[in-house]
């Protein structure tokens, strides 16, 4: 099924919403893809998506430092993050 170009927008949006929502604490792609209500392999299609537009960042480290083999978490990008807040301001 193919979905078009102005409802992908709109995921990306919601989940731009949502991980500005929880800044500064970064999410696993399940959890955006559960709070959406989306497939996760959809879910992270739109993420790398949003990380090439350098919206998002991915961590895949855990706060111990050692790599995550399969999992990654994400967050806004600092330049996102102050685009968002100076939109929240007006």
């Amino acid at each position: 099924m193919r979905i078009s170009n102005s409802k992908k927008e709109k995921i990306s949006e919601q989940i731009l919403l949502l991980l500005y929502s929880q800044t500064p604490k970064s999410l696993f792609t399940s959890y955006i893809a559960k709070e959406i209500a989306r497939d996760e392999e959809f879910t992270k299609d739109i993420l790398i998506e949003l990380k090439n537009k350098k919206l998002i960042i991915g961590i895949k480290k855990n706060p111990k430092g050692v790599d995550y083999k399969k999992r990654i978490r994400w967050k806004l990008s600092d330049e996102a993050y102050q685009a968002y807040k100076q939109h929240q301001i007006n």
